[in-house]
């Protein structure tokens, strides 16, 4: 098995999280009320149906930058623990050892290329 700088890695991944956390929390600073809420403003005050659509339109797209920043920080946070377990690097479906430069590409993958392609269905 190759050897993997796991320290490396770990610098690079909790780098990566604070970089989300920033970019979610700006999201939160900018709109800290929830989409109907907005909605409902933009649609009380007598704006025209484009200008609404193009408020809901753009709040739909942070909620959803959101929640893919959630999804982001858990695939963090357990490539972090499979660096803590001794496991990083090592395919957690069929255990073969997953080739650093897919690491290096995709530092928070668990799965080597065969098994992610199973997994999609390819």
């Amino acid at each position: 098995m190759t050897s993997i700088d796991t320290e490396r890695f770990r610098e690079a991944l909790l780098d990566e999280r604070k970089r989300v956390e920033h970019a979610l929390a700006t999201l939160r600073d900018q709109h800290p009320g929830t989409l109907d809420e907005e909605v409902e403003e933009t649609a009380a005050s007598d704006n025209h149906m484009a200008e609404t659509a193009t408020a809901t339109l753009g709040r739909e797209i942070d909620y959803t930058l959101g929640e893919n920043s959630g999804q982001v920080l858990a695939d963090i946070d357990s490539a972090l623990q499979r660096i803590d377990a001794g496991t990083y690097g090592t395919c957690v479906t069929c255990g073969q050892e997953i080739p650093v430069q897919r690491l290096e590409a995709h530092p928070t993958a668990s799965l080597c290329i065969d098994c992610k392609r199973r997994a999609e269905g390819g």
